[in-house]
Formats: structure tokens, C-alpha cells, sequence
């Protein structure tokens, strides 16, 4: 996508209850704000629309406006929505919920919803204590684990996790912030929860 595009973000802060005390700058504006959240979506955006050999929805490559939504919630809110919704009322990290299915018709508009992603705050946490990162760190690879599955990728075997997993750790390199990572646990509207 060499022309650009308008990206539009529904964005749904943490709890008031997860965000973290002042002293905290980066985590404070990751949790509260969409303004990071755009910077990061659009560079990743930008460049999985750019490198054909990336998964990407011709539809999504065209399209001169997206729209996605990201929110952040506590291991009881998606727990909650991992039971209505995968049938597996546990918390979990991440669930996306597409918007392109690749099932029905497409309509020619220039204007693209990609789906929802939600993300654990509790979850994030425990998990980057666990692999010995930053909650930031651990929330944008949740966030690009997650903007992946709106955009088609998935990871039903050990060779196309790998590729997600790498395609990730790209996506994060953009602004300098690659580390490696551990266990994967999300949900997506796929059903596939893995862990590496």
C-alpha cells in the first residue's frame, strides 16, 4: 500500500484499577491512550500491506481507510467473553475477532473493518514477569499477535506458528523493540490456542 491509508481506532482503555501509578510514563500512555496504539498499528499496517510476500487480504492491501478496535480488560472480562464466545470460560491473553472471514463476498469500498482485539491487562502482566520483559513489551506483542489474526494469518501447526512468531518479532523491530518471547496462549475466532 504505497499510497497510504486512514486509520480509524476504537480504542477502550484499561480499568482505572490496571492502569499504573504516574511514575510510569510509557505503560501509563500504552493503558489510557490511543496515540501509541496508532503510531504502532499504522507502521505494522504499512508494512504487512507493503511486503507481498506477507499474508494480507488483497481487500485490506486496497483499501484507503481501516478501521480496528483494541481494548484492554481484566482476566474476568475476558474470561467472560472466552466463555460466550470460544466456549472456554478461562482467561487467556489475547482474542481477536475478525472481520474478514474470506467466506462471503467482498464489497469493492475503500473502507476496510479489520475486527476487534482484546488483550488481558492481568494476563500481560503475569506473562512478562514470566518471560523477564516490560508490560509494554508483552502487551505489543499481544496487540501485533492479535492484529495478525484479523488479518488472516493463523497457527494450527508448528511451521505457521513459526512464521507468525517471526513475522511478530518484525513487526516489533520497527521501532527497535525486539526481544525474544515465550509461550503464545491466545484466542482467536479460529479456535486455535497454542503454545510454543
Amino acid at each position: 500500500m504505497t499510497r497510504g491509508f486512514e486509520l480509524d481506532l476504537a480504542f477502550d482503555p484499561a480499568p482505572a484499577g490496571l492502569i499504573p501509578e504516574p511514575g510510569d510514563p510509557e505503560t501509563l500512555a500504552r493503558l489510557s491512550t490511543p496515540a501509541p496504539w496508532m503510531a504502532d498499528l499504522s507502521a505494522w499496517l504499512t508494512l504487512l500491506c507493503a511486503d507481498a510476500d506477507l499474508t494480507c487480504d488483497p481487500q485490506v492491501r486496497s483499501a484507503t481507510a481501516l478501521s480496528l478496535g483494541l481494548q484492554f480488560c481484566d482476566d474476568a472480562t475476558i474470561a467472560t467473553l472466552n466463555g460466550t464466545w470460544r466456549h472456554t470460560p478461562q482467561a487467556t491473553d489475547v482474542i481477536s475477532f475478525a472481520a474478514l472471514d474470506g467466506d462471503g463476498p467482498r464489497p469493492d469500498a475503500p473502507f476496510v473493518e479489520l475486527g476487534d482485539i482484546i488483550v488481558s491487562v492481568d494476563t500481560a502482566r503475569r506473562q512478562a514477569r514470566e518471560h523477564g520483559h516490560g508490560l509494554v513489551h508483552e502487551l505489543r506483542w499481544l496487540v501485533s499477535h492479535g492484529l495478525l489474526h484479523l488479518l488472516g494469518w493463523d497457527h494450527p501447526d508448528e511451521e505457521q506458528l513459526t512464521a507468525m512468531l517471526q513475522c511478530q518479532e518484525r513487526l516489533l523491530a520497527i521501532s527497535g523493540n525486539v526481544q525474544p518471547h515465550g509461550v503464545i496462549s491466545c484466542e482467536s475466532t479460529d479456535g486455535i490456542t497454542s503454545a510454543l
